[in-house]
C-alpha cells in the first residue's frame, strides 16, 4: 500500500505531442501509485499552439500556471519544421531562469546492453549562458560570429548547485570540465569560480579536467566520475553522450532547475511515428518525474517508484526499444509496462543498486553577496572591419596615414591571429580584420573611439563592430591575438 504524502504539491503538467500523452499517462499512474501527492494544473503546449500562430509554442495563460505552481512536468512536443518557430524548451528555460540542467546517467547492466556496466554519474550543465545566448551576427561576406558569454553569477549558481546536489545525494566528488587552456577568460572564469566554491565543501572531493581529455576519460572510464559540472555547450553534448553510454538515450530524464520555477522532462523527442500504438517506453519521462518528486520534497515517493522500476527491468519486462530476446522475458507496451511497475511498488531490485533520494534536506542555494567591484579603466578599442581583398600592410598604412591623436594602431588580427606587424606570410586571410587601437599615455576615452570611427569612415573603411579594451584593477582584461 502506497504511503500518501499529507499535503499536495501544485504541479503544472503538459501532455505534449506524439507519444507524449501516452507516456505522461503511464508516468502519472506510476508515481500516483507510489504515493505522489500532486495538485495538477494541465496546460496546452506544442503543436496545437504553434498551429494557432504562436511561434513560441505556449499560450500566454500558461505562464500564469507556471508562475503559480513553480513546477513543470512536460512531455515531449513537436516543433513544426521551417523558420520562425522557437524552441519551447529554450523559451521556458530562459524566460523562467532555469540555470541548471541535471541528467543522471546510470547503467542497467546486464538488463540493458551497454559497454559501461559500472557507470553511474550525474551531469550538471549550465543552462542559460555560453554560446547558447544565441547572439550571432553575419559581419562580412565570409565571416559570421557567435558570442560566448560566461558570467560570474551564472557560474556561481550552477557550480554551487552541483556541490549541493552532490552533498544531498551522498555523492563523493564533483568534477569540472572546461577548455580554459584556450578560452582563458570565459572558461577561465568558470574554472576559477569552481575552485573558489569547492573550498566551501571540504567533505566533497573536487577536480578539474580540460574538456577534450575529460570527455575521452568519461567515455573510456565513466566510473572515474560522480557529479560533473560544465558550461552549456559541453554539457549539452556530453549529457547525450553519457545517456547513450548507459544503453539508451530513451531511458534518461532531466531536470531544469531555477530559483522560481523548475521543469522536468524526458530528453528524447515526441516520436510522432510511434504515437498511438502503445509502444513507447515511458522511462525517460518517469525519470524526469522522479527528479521532480525529489525537488518538491517527496523523495520517499521517488525512491519507491524508482526501485519498483528497477525491479521491473530486472524481471525482464521491457518495451520494444530495449527488448533483447537473450535477456528480456516479456515484451510489453506502454500501458502494460506501467502496470508492471505499479505491481512492484514496495519492492526493491535484487541485483541492481537500489535508488536513494534526498529526503527533506533543502539545498543551500542562496545567492552570496557580490564581491567588491574592481576598478575598471578603458585602455583602447578593437575595431573590426570588412575589407575584401585587403592585406594587413595596406590596411596598416592607410590607418597610420590618418594621423590619429593620442592613440596608435598596435596590432591587426585576422580571425584571432596576428597578421601585422611582422605577420607570417603563410597565414590565411579572410575579409574580417580586427584593428587594435591603444592609448599613448592618457586614459582612453569615448571621444577617442568616436575620433577613430569617424576617421575610418571618411577613409572608406567598413566598420562592422567595436569592442572596448579594459583593465580591471590594473590587469589586462582582453585576449592577445595568436602570435602576439
Amino acid at each position: 500500500m502506497a504511503v500518501m504524502t499529507a499535503k499536495k504539491a501544485p504541479v503544472t503538467v503538459a501532455y505534449g505531442d506524439g507519444i507524449g500523452p501516452e507516456i505522461m499517462d503511464a508516468t502519472l499512474r506510476i508515481i500516483t501509485a507510489a504515493g505522489a501527492a500532486l495538485d495538477i494544473e494541465r496546460i496546452e503546449i506544442g503543436e496545437s499552439v504553434y498551429n494557432k500562430g504562436l511561434s513560441n509554442g505556449i499560450e500566454p495563460s500558461a505562464w500564469d500556471s507556471l508562475r503559480r505552481t513553480k513546477v513543470f512536468l512536460k512531455a515531449p512536443i513537436t516543433t513544426p519544421q521551417g523558420g520562425g518557430f522557437k524552441s519551447l524548451n529554450v523559451t521556458v528555460r530562459k524566460t523562467l531562469g532555469m540555470y541548471a540542467n541535471v541528467r543522471p546517467c546510470a547503467s542497467l547492466h546486464p538488463y540493458v546492453a551497454t559497454k559501461n556496466p559500472k557507470m553511474d554519474l550525474v551531469i550538471v550543465r549550465e543552462n542559460e549562458e555560453d554560446v547558447y545566448g544565441g547572439i550571432e551576427h553575419r559581419q562580412t561576406q565570409q565571416v559570421v560570429q557567435c558570442l560566448k558569454l560566461i558570467s560570474r553569477p551564472g557560474s556561481e549558481r550552477v557550480v554551487r548547485y552541483a556541490f549541493e546536489y552532490a552533498r544531498a545525494n551522498a555523492r563523493k566528488k564533483v568534477t569540472c570540465f572546461t577548455k580554459d587552456n584556450i578560452m582563458k577568460m570565459t572558461d577561465g572564469l568558470f574554472h576559477r569560480v569552481f575552485d573558489e566554491i569547492a573550498k566551501e565543501y571540504p567533505d566533497i572531493e573536487n577536480e578539474h579536467w580540460i574538456v577534450d581529455i575529460g570527455a575521452a576519460k568519461m567515455v573510456d572510464t565513466p566510473q572515474a566520475f560522480d557529479v560533473l559540472v560544465m558550461p552549456n555547450l559541453y554539457g549539452d553534448v556530453l549529457s547525450d553522450v553519457a545517456a547513450q553510454m548507459t544503453g539508451s538515450v530513451g531511458l534518461a530524464g532531466s531536470a531544469n532547475i531555477g530559483d522560481h520555477c523548475s521543469m522536468f522532462e524526458a530528453i528524447h523527442g515526441s516520436a510522432p511515428r510511434r504515437a498511438g500504438q502503445n509502444l513507447a517506453n515511458p522511462s525517460g519521462l518517469l525519470h524526469g518525474a522522479l527528479l521532480m518528486l525529489s525537488h518538491i520534497g517527496q523523495g520517499d515517493v521517488a525512491e519507491r517508484a524508482h526501485n519498483a522500476w528497477l525491479r521491473t527491468i530486472e524481471d525482464g519486462i521491457h518495451t520494444y526499444d530495449i527488448y533483447d530476446a537473450a535477456i528480456s522475458k516479456q515484451k510489453v507496451g506502454t500501458r502494460e509496462f506501467a502496470d508492471a511497475v505499479i505491481e512492484r511498488i514496495g519492492q526493491r531490485p535484487e541485483h541492481l543498486r537500489a535508488a536513494t533520494y534526498a529526503k527533506g534536506a533543502a539545498l543551500q542555494l542562496a545567492v552570496r553577496a557580490a564581491a567588491a567591484s574592481s576598478r575598471k579603466v578603458p585602455v583602447g578599442v578593437d575595431v573590426f572591419i570588412d575589407r575584401p581583398g585587403g592585406n594587413p600592410d595596406e590596411i596598416a598604412a592607410a590607418i597610420q596615414a590618418l594621423a590619429l591623436r593620442g592613440v596608435k594602431l598596435t596590432v591587426i588580427a585576422n580571425r584571432g591571429t596576428k597578421v601585422w606587424p611582422n605577420g607570417n606570410p603563410d597565414t590565411f586571410w579572410s575579409d574580417h580584420w580586427s584593428c587594435r587601437f591603444e592609448r599613448d599615455d592618457a586614459p582612453f576615452s569615448a571621444e577617442q573611439t568616436v575620433q577613430i570611427l569617424s576617421a575610418l569612415g571618411r577613409a572608406g573603411f567598413d566598420v562592422v563592430k567595436t569592442e572596448g579594451l579594459y583593465e580591471f584593477d590594473g590587469e589586462r582584461a582582453y585576449s592577445l591575438a595568436q602570435g602576439q
